[in-house]
């Protein structure tokens, strides 16, 4: 009887608000995700120290980032600074139950990510046919690293906003879809910081030495 009256005391809480950390209060999905990307951080931090050490001690590669396209480059950043864009109309359209609005933002979104892909492997295609491999010295052994690296999780987030997007459309979202839709933005913004990082190392600075 006692246990039946405690219970009936507890404070009761949607079925479907998130789990939050009793510590910091901060829902522990949005918590891992954090974690997971502080070592994401921690390994494209390292590679591009590596880069920015090896480029001072070699005086500069700047021979072979002369046949790296910066247009190219400039026109990915752009595709990608434009999905970040979508990826924000999304969570802002989840929140304002615009369910219309969140198909077509996270459509949007999907297919950046993929004109992304399509470009980096154009590219990519063009070094291989001039004979530039990631064994034709530490400039491309570091381009295709760093650059396969991001492409990799360009399309971890493209799966992940796939399957929101496939949700959506089928009804299945909206039931804690916010925190769903927040978690894959701070992804995608993730993957969007580190190739604001990537296209100056890469693309421009070795040109300007």
């Amino acid at each position: 009887m006692e246990a039946e009256l405690e219970l009936s005391l507890r404070p009761r809480t949607p079925a479907h608000q998130p789990v939050t950390d009793s510590l910091t209060e901060i829902p522990t999905g949005k918590l891992g995700l954090w974690v997971f990307l502080a070592g994401e951080i921690m390994i494209f931090g390292g590679m591009i120290a590596c880069f920015i050490l090896l480029r001072i001690a070699a005086g500069g590669w700047a021979s072979d980032a002369a046949h790296v396209d910066w247009q190219i480059g400039t026109l990915n950043t752009l595709v990608l600074l434009t999905s970040s864009l979508t990826m924000i109309l999304a969570l802002a359209a989840v929140r304002a139950d615009r369910r219309s609005a969140v198909k077509l933002y996270l459509g949007l979104t999907v297919a950046l990510g993929l004109l992304f892909l399509v470009v980096k492997g154009y590219e990519y295609a063009g070094h291989f046919a001039e004979g530039y491999t990631p064994l034709s010295g530490m400039f491309w052994s570091f381009y295709y690293l760093m650059t396969g690296l991001h492409a990799l999780h360009v399309t971890g987030g493209i799966v992940v906003n796939f399957v929101l997007l496939m949700m959506a459309i089928r009804g299945t979202l909206w039931e804690g879809g916010q925190g769903r839709v927040e978690f894959a933005g701070l992804y995608w913004h993730f993957v969007d910081v580190v190739w604001i990082f990537l296209f100056p190392l890469l693309y421009l600075s070795l040109k300007l030495t």
